[in-house]
């Protein structure tokens, strides 16, 4: 079991790390750690200020020259080294990331693994950064448009999955040339930190990659620095949306990936067994706490006389705890705040008029760990904010509708456009789902349609701000800038020399 005793000296408390070296934060004291399984302290974070933000952009922005002037080839070599130690490393970073985020060892290892993808998708840079070029656009003149990283890029992450969003954009950032200021949560600073001390062990220069910890103003520093030439941020959306204007506002290009309300389709063909198994993992797994989480399951027709019990069903054997134990399929939310909002929003729609079928609040748990049980509420008004509302919780709603052309109205109607799926076994009515559906990332006969690395992880509507989205070629277009060269080198003027 990993504990802050068993972490490595520089990680037994919130460090900065700026220039190759790890510095203590002089900013005035932030937010209280605890285990949120256990209630247990592990620290406190920093507020973080713009003196500290100052001293990172500006390791960064010394480093970059000469990071820029390494070959792509050379600079995919950290890479690879990094891939390795994270393997070395697996179990040690999943029971780090169970240990201050809370979610069991299955989940932290299954975001270690998709995050350890986006490393090695990124190890094809000298490919996916290529240009292109036409000889002779006219008589002796030939085009060339070549990539051309930014700068200093800034990388703003959520508490949700600690290692595997700074690995959504960190990677491609520096494979392309650039450097990079990463501002992890404050709530979860160790596991950041310790995937940026195995970054430090590949031998990567000194510059390229620094931390920095902290608060909004942190976070406003980078948006306002003018050295920052691009962010990428991921939380929630009302955050998500001043996160773009503030660092739009500056001349910066943004992206930034923003919070969600994902709907399932569930027709009357689909396989009740297997459709009720993937429903409850991705409403239930994580707590709740992940932008693909379903949120709302719309049984149609028929669909509603065996999904309301099934979902009951498996709900109930769900076995809350700490992640860290075998037996533990669902562990706690990440702070005594968000318990209580989430009970409170379990409240506010069983008075809208749903009927909480499986109701996870009072849950009977020994120790002080922030947790609230699976939940089910059916019959969920569609008038109720509820619909609306991000619970970011391990609740599920369950509404019903006639056809599928009203369930994808539904889904219309929402602000959200993160992901939705349908479960059926008719590919006509799958095709017609995933063409008229309004979420940029679609699921058949899948609970959470997370996007492999060499994919865009999209996301429309108030689920994104911005045009690039994390991954694959929309990450190497984000964080280069394309430079058209235009040349004549005529006969006559050769002579010459």
């Amino acid at each position: 079991m990993t504990t802050l005793a068993s972490l490595p000296p520089t990680l037994q408390e919130v460090r900065n790390f700026v220039a190759g070296q790890w510095t203590a934060p002089t900013s005035t004291p932030g937010i209280e750690l605890l285990n949120p399984a256990t209630g247990q302290p592990l620290g406190q974070s920093p507020a973080g200020s713009p003196a500290e933000v100052e001293a990172a952009v500006d390791a960064a922005h010394a480093a970059f020259p000469a990071w820029r002037a390494t070959a792509a080839g050379d600079r995919v070599q950290y890479l690879f080294k990094l891939k390795s130690l994270l393997e070395i490393h697996f179990d040690e970073l999943a029971a780090l990331i169970t240990t201050e985020n809370g979610k069991t060892l299955a989940e932290s290892k299954g975001e270690l693994r998709r995050g350890i993808e986006n490393v090695e998708v990124a190890c094809g840079i000298p490919v996916l950064m290529q240009g292109y070029s036409l000889e002779d656009i006219a008589p002796g003149i030939d085009e060339i448009m070549v990539r051309q990283p930014l700068g200093v890029c800034a990388v703003i992450t959520p508490f949700n999955f600690p290692v595997m969003i700074p690995l959504w954009f960190l990677p491609y950032a520096i494979a392309t040339g650039n450097t990079v200021v990463l501002k992890p949560s404050d709530r979860v600073p160790f596991s950041a930190a310790r995937l940026v001390e195995l970054l430090n062990e590949t031998g990567l220069p000194a510059g390229v990659v620094n931390l920095v910890n902290g608060g909004k103003p942190a976070v406003d520093a980078l948006l306002d620095h003018p050295l920052v030439r691009a962010i990428s941020f991921v939380g929630s959306t009302p955050v998500a949306k001043y996160v773009y204007a503030r660092g739009s506002s500056s001349g910066k290009r943004v992206q930034c990936q923003g919070g969600a309300k994902n709907h399932v389709v569930v027709l009357p063909d689909a396989e009740p067994e297997t459709t009720t198994r993937i429903i409850a993992d991705s409403a239930f797994g994580c707590a709740g706490q992940r932008c693909l989480a379903v949120s709302v399951t719309v049984a149609v027709g028929d669909a509603k006389n065996w999904f309301r019990e099934s979902i009951a069903a498996a709900a109930s054997t769900l076995q809350v705890g700490n992640g860290l134990d075998p037996a533990t399929h669902m562990g706690p939310v990440i702070t005594a705040a968000s318990r209580d909002r989430i009970v409170s929003l379990i409240g506010q729609g069983a008075k809208d008029g749903a009927m909480p079928i499986i109701d996870g609040r009072n849950l009977p748990i020994d120790g002080k760990g922030t947790f609230v049980g699976p939940t089910v509420l059916d019959g969920l008004p569609a008038a109720s904010p509820l619909m609306e509302t991000e619970i970011f919780g391990p609740v599920l709603s369950v509404v019903h509708a006639d056809s599928i052309d009203e369930a994808v109205q539904m889904i219309d109607r929402s602000a959200y456009g993160n992901a939705s799926s349908i479960f059926t076994t008719s590919g006509a009515s799958a095709r017609k789902f995933r063409n008229a559906v309004s979420t940029g990332n679609v699921g058949v006969n899948i609970g959470v349609p997370a996007p492999m690395a060499y994919f865009p992880f999209s996301g429309w509507k108030s689920s994104f701000f911005g045009v690039m989205h994390a991954q694959g070629r929309d990450a190497v277009e984000f964080f280069t800038d394309k430079k058209v060269i235009v040349e004549r080198w005529p006969r006559e003027w050769s002579r010459k020399f």
